[in-house]
């Protein structure tokens, strides 16, 4: 069994949790999420916590329920708290406003660029250099964000670009004459 699948994953009080044959779904103050089951995992819930374990003993098996634990384990999160990526500018002219579902930037370009959010994704910018997403599905988050990020990457000379708030870049020498 994983190590990760040994440890049961706590419901919160305002959390509610469902079980059925093919998928696992999770409503709590955020909003509603749910997951299909493998038939390699099964899970099981008893005294306000969801178990997870192998249905048989193949290393296919094993693995996955460390995943399907972590997966569910982030879908309480989810619901219950909300998850947060945060992006800074670094660059002269940089600067991003969020509108609405749009997160419009200007990036160096010739012209701006407007990033509309995915359903369920809201958008903040504390400052003009500062991006923060939040959402209640990891994955969703971080592929935001992601997507956000690969419109100017950090370059490794001057370090200008967009990066996550705890990124660190490594700037590199200029070639010397």
């Amino acid at each position: 069994m994983s190590r990760v699948a040994k440890n049961p994953v706590v419901i919160p009080a305002k959390v509610e949790v469902s079980l059925t044959a093919d998928a696992v779904s999770v409503s709590g103050p955020l909003g509603k999420l749910s997951h299909p089951l493998t038939e390699a995992v099964k899970l099981t819930q008893e005294n306000g916590a969801i178990t997870v374990a192998a249905a048989n003993d193949s290393q296919h098996s094993r693995a996955m329920s460390g995943t399907m634990r972590a997966l569910v384990a982030n879908m309480v999160q989810g619901v219950s708290q909300g998850f947060s990526k945060k992006l800074t500018l670094i660059g002269v002219g940089y600067k991003a406003q969020a509108q609405g579902a749009a997160l419009n930037l200007d990036l160096g370009y010739s012209h701006p660029i407007s990033h509309k959010m995915p359903a369920g994704i809201t958008v903040e910018t504390p400052s003009q250099t500062e991006i923060i997403v939040k959402g209640m599905d990891k994955q969703v988050v971080g592929q935001v964000a992601a997507q956000i990020r690969a419109y100017r990457k950090p370059e490794p000379y001057k370090g200008k670009g967009v990066r996550y708030a705890d990124e660190v870049v490594i700037i590199k020498e200029t070639k010397k004459k």
